[in-house]
């Protein structure tokens, strides 16, 4: 009976691998889809959101380098149910907020009215929005900074550090301080 089982699996594990090259081919990361559990209009406002935090100047702002899809993937598998439900409530309350203040959407406000609506939901006596508004801006500058652009550009990351120098006596080394 074992040894029927095991010639089973072991067809079955051949017939997977033979097959897996043909379905893997022709796939790429825009091709899976948006891994997102949130609506694209709460994509987008996500995005701004965090443009907000780290606009775009001279150098890449924080929705070009993609980091509202960072803490939306760090909410989704790091965080509990609690810090999903506060995702989805803050963005609501984001939205019905830049509705009473500026009588627009908060994606059409400018960069003053947007920090303004963060600041007064952080400063609310509304423990939803301060979680929220905390949460991001943590996510955010967590993204940022280890984002490749930082950390090749800013930081000057060195993935490999330290150098070879091969065929120099020591001496040579101690006296050049390694140059």
């Amino acid at each position: 009976m074992q040894r029927r089982s095991l010639l089973k699996n072991l067809a079955l594990t051949v017939g997977g691998l033979v097959s897996l090259p043909a379905w893997a081919t022709g796939w790429s990361p825009d091709s899976l889809g948006a891994v997102s559990t949130l609506a694209p209009d709460d994509e987008t406002l996500l995005g701004e959101i965090v443009e907000t935090f780290i606009p775009e100047t001279t150098t890449p702002g924080a929705k070009s380098l993609k980091i509202h899809q960072f803490a939306m993937r760090m909410i989704r598998d790091c965080y509990d149910q609690t810090a999903q439900a506060t995702l989805q409530q803050g963005l609501a309350l984001t939205e019905a907020t830049a509705g009473q203040t500026i009588n627009k959407s908060f994606g059409s406000g400018n960069a003053a009215e947007r920090m303004a609506i963060l600041t007064s939901l952080s400063a609310s006596a509304d423990s939803a929005g301060k979680a929220f508004v905390d949460l991001i801006k943590r996510l955010t500058i967590q993204g940022y900074m280890n984002s490749e652009f930082y950390l090749v550009n800013v930081e000057k990351f060195n993935m490999a550090p330290g150098f070879y120098h091969g065929c120099v006596p020591v001496a040579k080394l101690a006296v050049t301080g390694g140059k």
